[in-house]
């Protein structure tokens, strides 16, 4: 879920706070695209029958040459991207597939099963132009936040969503139970937390935060710490 901007500390739970680069990641995912590129126009050794021309051509040869150049970079590059790699577990979020994977070099620890943001629109009452966007943000974070039997306070736009009017009084924002045991933020708001739509997760269905269920939700907690790094793409 998604909360604006004077709503981003208003989640209620325990917390822990640290960081870590993410250089190092970013590195890891370049070379391995790199390795990726390579590997994909490396000419095959497989033998294969000489093709001849009608006009009697020589056979075409397999240049042996570039193949050995590109096996050598291949293998350089696999010794640094094993290098840059980082020993504790990330995070990674696809949320074109709705997939969270928690991995620790090229190891998968978990895969789950995610829901992310609709993408879907929604006007600000009274602003002119101004809108709420709930899309689940690209990019490269950390989790700045780790908190355990999490409170939400609804923001404006879940009362406008649902036709209400939107309190003055905070205490009438507050909701227990909606967001599981646990939530990671990753910052401006956003969150990987639970569900009690369960039935819609695989979806992209959320006000932009992350959704699990509550066992993936309970291994995330467990594996990630703060200042973990997380990629969404």
């Amino acid at each position: 879920m998604l909360w604006p901007q004077h709503w981003r500390n208003s989640i209620v739970g325990k917390k822990k706070s640290e960081r870590a680069p993410i250089a190092r990641i970013v590195l890891a995912a370049f070379a391995a695209l790199l390795i990726i590129v390579l590997v994909t126009n490396a000419p095959t050794s497989t033998p294969t029958t000489p093709i001849v021309s009608q006009e009697g051509q020589s056979p075409v040869v397999e240049n042996k040459a570039s193949l050995r150049t590109l096996q050598a970079r291949y293998k350089v590059l696999s010794t640094q991207l094993a290098q840059v790699m980082p020993n504790q577990p990330y995070i990674l979020v696809d949320t074109a597939r709705n997939r969270l994977y928690v991995k620790r070099q090229d190891e998968i620890v978990l895969d789950a099963i995610a829901s992310t943001g609709s993408g879907t629109i929604l006007d600000k009452p009274g602003e002119e132009n101004n809108q709420w966007v709930f899309d689940t943000p690209r990019g490269e974070f950390l989790v700045r936040s780790k908190l355990t039997n999490p409170t939400w306070i609804k923001p404006d736009w879940a009362f406008v969503e649902e036709g209400l009017a939107v309190p003055q009084n905070a205490s009438d924002r507050a909701e227990q139970g909606v967001l599981g045991d646990y939530a990671l933020g990753f910052g401006k708001g956003y969150f990987i937390h639970g569900t009690l739509y369960t039935r819609l997760l695989g979806k992209n269905v959320t006000h932009g935060c992350i959704r699990l269920n509550d066992n993936d939700l309970k291994g995330v907690y467990k594996l990630a710490r703060v200042g973990t790094p997380i990629m969404i793409f």
